[in-house]
């Protein structure tokens, strides 16, 4: 029996909620909110690869983080930490699928992946030949309990937060699909068809550290036709003539904001990773947010004198 078509979208936010959101009126600037995100993102996805979730699970957590820092009632980055709430995330998603998560094993992951060896206050191009020593991100049985009613609190402060509506759709099962419509997909699959397959699936996954959180304001088809037309350009692979993308409900100026959308993700992600791996900086709580704003804060005001001088 085929989905309906309501389990084929999610719902998306409005204009209103990404100009206005709780941790701006706290005072945090637009390019601040944005680095956080990323840092959110980026710390889900990582959790989710050391808890050997799949993708969709990693997919669903990401959105719900965005959801939950959304709008004049959404959380704040002043009030709620990013670590917080990323594990809250994890831990919401997984406990419903086939791959629930205890607690502990949620805690432990990210007691390694906030501590001083973290793989993520790095560029990944310098990989430390020193061996991690386990005692810098153990977490004792005191703290393991204080730590596990700080997430079950953060999970019921996010599902009121996002209204209980945790249901995201994944638009790679769907990028599949349409491509064995469009038959590029043959069977057995050449070297071409791998590579087009491959490279749509990174498109898809690389729109989820968007600073335009694309996956909160276009359906799952659409982001899955850009992947694809993307894609297609890369690996030289020729798709039906005509507007071929109007067949899967997306339309040609949809098209064009999601193609540079996407296109423009890379560049802006390295940006992030070379100004964090100058000092290894890693905003995941309240008090580096805190500390982070009244470093810009002293900077500003050091400019302003200057000036005046």
């Amino acid at each position: 029996m085929a989905e309906p078509l309501s389990a084929l979208s999610n719902p998306l936010v409005t204009p209103d909620q990404l100009t206005t959101t709780s941790s701006q009126l706290d005072g945090i600037l637009a390019d601040l909110e944005a680095s956080l995100r990323f840092t959110g993102a980026q710390l889900t996805q990582a959790a989710g690869i050391l808890l050997h979730l799949p993708q969709e699970l990693i997919v669903q957590a990401i959105v719900l983080f965005y959801r939950f820092y959304v709008g004049s009632e959404g959380g704040s980055f002043l009030i709620n930490s990013v670590q917080d709430v990323s594990a809250a995330c994890i831990y919401l998603v997984a406990k419903p699928s086939f791959h629930p998560q205890p607690p502990r094993s949620v805690l432990n992951v990210y007691a390694y992946l906030t501590s001083s060896v973290s793989p993520l206050r790095s560029n990944f191009d310098q990989v430390s030949s020193e061996k991690p020593d386990p005692k810098s991100y153990y977490v004792s049985e005191g703290e393991y309990i204080s730590r596990r009613s700080t997430l079950l609190q953060t999970e019921s402060i996010v599902l009121r937060a996002i209204s209980f509506t945790t249901q995201v759709k994944a638009p790679h099962t769907l990028a599949l699909t349409y491509l064995q419509t469009l038959s590029v997909l043959p069977n057995p699959p050449t070297d071409k068809s791998k590579a087009l397959a491959r490279r749509t699936l990174e498109h898809l996954n690389t729109a989820l550290f968007s600073p335009q959180l694309l996956y909160l304001t276009h359906q799952p088809n659409g982001l899955a036709i850009a992947a694809i037309y993307l894609a297609a350009r890369e690996v030289g692979q020729k798709l039906t003539a005509g507007e071929w993308w109007e067949v899967f409900d997306v339309d040609r100026e949809e098209l064009g904001f999601l193609v540079v959308g996407l296109g423009s993700v890379e560049g802006w992600v390295k940006k992030e990773m070379e100004e964090r791996g100058a000092d290894g900086r890693l905003m995941v709580t309240v008090k580096d947010v805190e500390e982070e704003l009244a470093r810009r804060r002293k900077e500003e005001g050091a400019g302003t004198n200057n000036v005046e001088d």
